[in-house]
């Protein structure tokens, strides 16, 4: 099993956001609320899985010194670009000089606004009530809903939705690391062949979960080459978890099923395998891949899981050492969280408070 660098205390679990990076603990600069912070986020979860590894992009000094020579020698920018350069800067919470969101005119935020992506948009309205009623005007409920399906492909409510922003703003709350929600669908698709034994085998696979899945599990390829894949299980019965909707993200590397497929929780979940990253802390997907597994007996191997913790090697030992010693406690949190973050196809949105739980 794999594990967890940082133990941390129950506590941090039960905050809707995280105080400091998991892995560097703000040495690297400020997590801005997720588990990982940006720097650490790309060393340590690279988006292409082909990369052997351990293989990173090499730093390349000689373009650095270029680019930054090149833009030396460009001419001073105007006021207006140097207020749009201060707004895509990140920053500390609380450090935005005063003044500088509220003297971008309406029309120069409405042409900025169309070339930003869903998760992008949302942010935005949560910069400031001014920004939110200009995207209110400019966003409407049949876009949400698109944002929605887009997103989460196997998210399917069971009531009729009169507020498609806020389903979309509790599915975005309840994501363990908004960067893998974002790169999930920025991810590129490398040329395949489509008479490859990994061509072959995934669609077998695909016919094999359409036409008799699992109990409580469905996958489906967000593309053409089955390279980028959403899946969902089901809280199992007689577990905290049960009546739970739990989304993963699957990525199919292109020597598959040489090498095991890279899985992670979209979906926040209370779990000792289960890292507050999202990370799956199986040994099927790790060490011990054989390519008698496929993603429908991976994807079971994990649903088992929720039932059976791994407690002598955790994700998260602070969690690990809750269930072996107090499991009525970690029952009871476990059951809050999926009411919390994972039962938005069954029950309406509404505000469950984890402090002090």
């Amino acid at each position: 099993m794999a594990t967890s660098s940082n133990d941390g205390k129950i506590e941090d679990f039960l905050k809707p956001e995280y105080e400091q990076c998991m892995v560097c603990s703000g040495f690297l600069g400020s997590n801005f609320g997720q588990p990982v912070c940006s720097s650490c986020h790309l060393f340590l979860f690279c988006n292409d899985i082909n990369l052997e590894e351990g293989e990173q992009e090499v730093y390349n000094e000689e373009e650095e010194y270029r680019a930054r020579k090149i833009k030396s020698l460009n001419h001073k920018t105007d006021k207006l670009a140097e207020r749009i350069t201060s707004l895509t800067t990140p920053r500390e919470p609380g450090s935005v000089p005063e003044g500088l969101v509220d003297s971008m005119p309406p029309e120069v935020l409405l042409v900025v606004f169309k070339y930003l992506d869903d998760i992008s948009l949302w942010t935005a309205g949560q910069v400031c009530s001014r920004w939110r009623q200009i995207l209110e005007g400019e966003t409407t409920e049949l876009q949400w809903r698109e944002f929605c399906k887009l997103r989460w492909p196997l998210f399917y409510p069971q009531y009729r939705v009169k507020d498609w922003k806020t389903i979309y703003t509790k599915l975005l709350e309840s994501s363990p690391c908004r960067y893998c929600l974002e790169s999930m669908m920025l991810q590129s698709t490398p040329p395949i062949e489509e008479n490859s034994w990994r061509h072959r085998r995934l669609r077998s696979e695909l016919k094999t979960l359409k036409s008799d899945p699992p109990e409580g599990i469905k996958a489906t390829p967000l593309d053409r080459h089955c390279c980028h894949w959403q899946a969902s299980i089901t809280g199992p019965q007689g577990s905290p978890y049960e009546g739970g909707l739990f989304l993963l993200y699957l990525q199919i590397p292109q020597s598959y099923p040489m090498r095991p497929p890279k899985v992670r929780f979209i979906t926040r979940i209370f779990h000792p395998n289960i890292s507050r990253h999202g990370d799956v802390g199986l040994d099927s997907i790790h060490h011990n891949w054989s390519l008698a597994l496929t993603i429908s007996k991976v994807l079971i191997s994990i649903q088992s899981l929720l039932t059976d913790p791994y407690c002598y090697v955790c994700m998260e030992p602070i969690i690990g050492k809750l269930f072996t010693k107090d499991r009525k406690e970690f029952n009871r949190i476990a059951r809050l969280w999926t009411w919390k973050f994972a039962m938005h196809d069954f029950l309406m949105p509404m505000n469950i408070d984890l402090n002090g739980v």
